[in-house]
């Protein structure tokens, strides 16, 4: 952790924790004297609106109604606009946040000059415990992502609060393989000097051909623990207590809940039939997901099983037996949970290498939260169609 009178001298390192003052005022706030920029705000620039030099974007990565959020895997971060409430314009914000995002999505989408406008992209998340403004740096960004599609990077979504329908943005970031910024480079952005010395090899490349050399961190170890598997934050747990209440008296009509959560999860090319219950008093679920497009592609089918447990109630190998057994040659199996799965038979799912797809409790929540389900209003009123 690097503390106030470092920090105008300091690389910048990918989790590096970056300690502001505690004094309990928004000058506490440590990315003035690290960047330049200003102490509070989601969009932070460096330079004018229409020409800035170096863009920093602030998230808690905790709010529910617009979560942030970054998948450390692949190194893909999704990120929301600042119009978050009724009442403005999709671009009229305080902060000209969404306007800022239009911008360098659009130079993002252009040729090699016309994509070398846009800034450095600096993301950190708050890192201090209790009321402190610590901030942990998680790394330098890029819009968009390989294969996604121009349409598909930046989109403005509708939303609802208290019966007063706005838009707001998401928008789909890479992170790039830039594990230490250097403080070199990020004085010449500050003085607005030439800053091509020092500058990231990944950053350099994406502005030259547009390709994305994205910062991966594979998992260390072969499957997810209990606590890693189960939801840990309040509005997520809540997510799921609201799942019991719903179906813990009739798990069975939990599986058309989970076949929709699958779908979410597997995207808009997937198709699901609940079959009618059987003699154990289960239901099978089968479903297919078409890769590729409509006149070339092929559909994958899956089956599904869905365990509507507490989280002092695991899936065993019991369970994965039944979903394994199931599986067709050439299918894969998805298991949708509000609780998690056990050691052994996660252990096993893993060392036979058997193509399932875990969804646990936490994953559950998650995916919730981020298709507009993160309150427990909404989710009420959507749970009302099962």
């Amino acid at each position: 952790m690097l503390r106030d009178a470092n920090l105008r001298n300091t690389d910048l390192i990918v989790d590096g924790i970056y300690e502001g003052g505690r004094r309990g005022n928004a000058g506490d706030d440590p990315l003035n004297a690290l960047l330049g920029v200003s102490n509070q705000g989601g969009f932070r620039i460096l330079g004018t609106r229409e020409a800035p030099r170096l863009i920093v974007l602030t998230t808690s990565l905790s709010d529910p109604d617009w979560p942030d959020t970054l998948d450390d895997e692949t190194g893909t971060f999704i990120y929301y606009g600042d119009n978050k409430k009724p009442g403005n314009e999709l671009h009229s914000t305080g902060r000209y946040g969404n306007d800022l995002l239009r911008q360098i999505f659009d130079q993002a989408h252009g040729d090699a000059t016309i994509r070398s406008r846009v800034p450095p992209i600096l993301a950190f998340t708050s890192a201090g415990p209790g009321t402190y403004r610590d901030m942990r740096f998680l790394g330098m960004l890029a819009p968009g992502a390989e294969g996604l599609p121009a349409t598909e990077d930046l989109v403005a979504i509708w939303k609802s609060s208290r019966g007063k329908r706005f838009q707001n943005y998401r928008a789909v970031f890479t992170v790039l393989d830039v594990p230490r910024v250097k403080r070199e480079w990020l004085n010449a952005l500050k003085d607005g000097r030439n800053a091509t010395v020092a500058e990231p090899e990944s950053w350099t490349h994406w502005k030259n051909t547009g390709g994305y050399k994205p910062l991966k961190a594979e998992r260390t170890t072969e499957f997810r623990t209990k606590l890693e598997q189960l939801p840990q934050t309040e509005n997520h747990r809540a997510i799921i207590r609201e799942l019991l209440g719903w179906f813990g008296d009739e798990p069975v009509r939990f599986e058309k809940c989970a076949g929709r959560i699958a779908e979410m999860q597997l995207g808009q090319n997937t198709n699901l039939n609940v079959t009618r219950p059987t003699r154990d008093g289960g239901r099978d679920a089968t479903g297919s997901f078409r890769i590729g497009g409509l006149a070339n592609g092929i559909d994958v089918e899956f089956a599904l099983e869905a365990k509507c447990y507490s989280e002092t109630n695991s899936v065993g190998v019991k369970e994965l037996s039944r979903l394994i057994s199931r599986l067709r040659y050439r299918q894969f199996g998805v298991l949708v949970t509000t609780s998690y799965v056990g050691a052994q038979a996660y252990q096993e799912i893993k060392e036979d290498q058997h193509p399932i797809v875990i969804l646990s409790g936490k994953d559950v929540a998650e995916i919730l939260e981020t298709n507009g389900l993160g309150q427990v209003a909404e989710l009420r009123e959507w749970l009302r169609q099962f």
